[in-house]
């Protein structure tokens, strides 16, 4: 901060130079002013004695003339170039004055106005923190310097989380949804902050927040998570182990945490097993998808195509889905409970389904322009199936 205050210094030295100028300068004319009254001074005194020098008979008219005359040269000559004195209405206190309040209003009005404190955060984040509970509160002054930014606020919660102090981590994830909006990730975040800081208490609330993300992204990896841990710590053993397959599906194969995700699958296994229970059978069907030739020559590399599978006696809403685009086909994908839309609506859950493929321009899972459909089949088939989309969507 030092090379920013002197910076500022440097400005307001270069401001004040503008007040005090005008104010040497008057001081400059007023010497000025000073020397011709001394010469006008001298002139009459001068001419006074050329007078007196005449009254006593030592000077004529002509030498008292002339005398005078040399007197005025002497005075035109000691002030010549010497301006007009200029009248201020306004004095030389006043600029004084506001040579004396610029710097102090000025530094009074940045402090109040201004972001020094966002200057030291930024050289402060610059640095790397030595330590946790270093970066948490760095993450406190910016949030408290930005109270608007949610991202900052984001990170803060997190921060939170890592230190235990889930209480203050819900309150922070609940502005920071007021602030960006009801975004899955942020309401699977808050709603992961409210259930340990109810020491671990399922609670309507925190049910809300995670059927909202669901809702909005069946994929949102923080409520799959947390509700397979409530599974599990509800003796809840077969939800937990769908929970967290729904969660296994989404993570990379290099993911560091799916060796403990699928630990605690295991674990979930044995305690239902332990318990008199079995483990329900993963339905998982391969198809793979292409187009007819007719629509081939029709379709665009961008246009999107919906694969998906639905109950052949069942709710019409699919039971697991998957979205491609015509540049990809052909394509063998998987569809099994991993994929399911909604819990309670799993592919393992019907004995029969069907396989359908949508071509859609529009992007739209439920309307487009070509479909293709298979025949009813076993939920549990492990067979590949072919699928080809080859005829009008109606």
């Amino acid at each position: 901060m030092i090379d920013f205050w002197l910076a500022a210094g440097l400005l307001l030295l270069i401001a004040l130079s503008f007040l005090l100028i005008p104010v040497l300068r008057d001081r400059r004319a007023q010497r000025e002013e000073d020397r011709t009254a001394l010469n006008v001074a001298l002139y009459q005194e001068r001419v006074a004695e050329l007078q007196v020098q005449q009254d006593e008979g030592v000077l004529n008219a002509a030498q008292l003339d002339t005398g005078r005359a040399e007197a005025a040269r002497e005075l035109l000559a000691d002030t010549e170039g010497v301006e007009k004195p200029r009248e201020s209405r306004l004095g030389k206190p006043l600029p004084l004055l506001a040579a004396f309040l610029v710097p102090v209003l000025g530094v009074a009005l940045y402090l109040h106005y201004g972001a020094s404190d966002k200057v030291e955060l930024t050289r402060e984040f610059s640095q790397p923190p030595v330590s946790m509970q270093d970066m948490t509160q760095r993450l406190e002054r910016a949030a408290a310097a930005q109270p608007d930014s949610a991202e900052g606020l984001y990170f803060l919660g997190r921060a939170y989380m890592a230190q235990d102090r889930s209480a203050d981590a819900a309150k922070v994830f609940e502005r920071t949804v007021a602030l960006a909006g009801r975004q899955p990730e942020l309401l699977g975040q808050w709603a992961q902050a409210q259930y340990f800081a109810d020491n671990k208490q399922w609670s309507p609330k925190v049910q809300a927040l995670t059927d909202e993300a669901l809702k909005l992204d069946p994929k949102e990896v923080t409520s799959l998570g947390l509700l397979g841990i409530a599974a599990f710590e509800g003796q809840r053993y077969q939800e937990a182990i769908d929970y967290w397959n729904r969660l296994l599906a989404q993570l990379p194969p290099e993911d560091n945490s799916r060796a403990a995700l699928q630990g605690g699958i295991d674990r979930a296994a044995e305690k239902l097993k332990e318990s008199g229970g079995t483990v329900a059978p993963k339905a998982l069907i391969k198809v793979r998808v292409d187009l007819s030739a007719d629509v081939k020559a029709k379709a665009l590399p961008t246009d999107s195509v919906f694969i998906f599978a639905r109950a052949v006696s069942g709710p019409p809403a699919p039971l697991a889905a998957k979205r491609v685009t015509v540049a990809e086909l052909p394509i063998t994908v998987e569809l099994g409970d991993a994929d399911a839309m909604m819990p309670q609506l799993k592919l393992s859950n019907f004995p029969e389904v069907q396989l359908v493929a949508r071509l859609s321009r529009a992007g739209l899972p439920t309307a487009g322009e070509w479909i293709g459909r298979s025949q009813p089949l076993a939920s549990s088939t492990t067979a590949l199936q072919q699928l080809t989309i080859d005829s009008p969507d109606q």
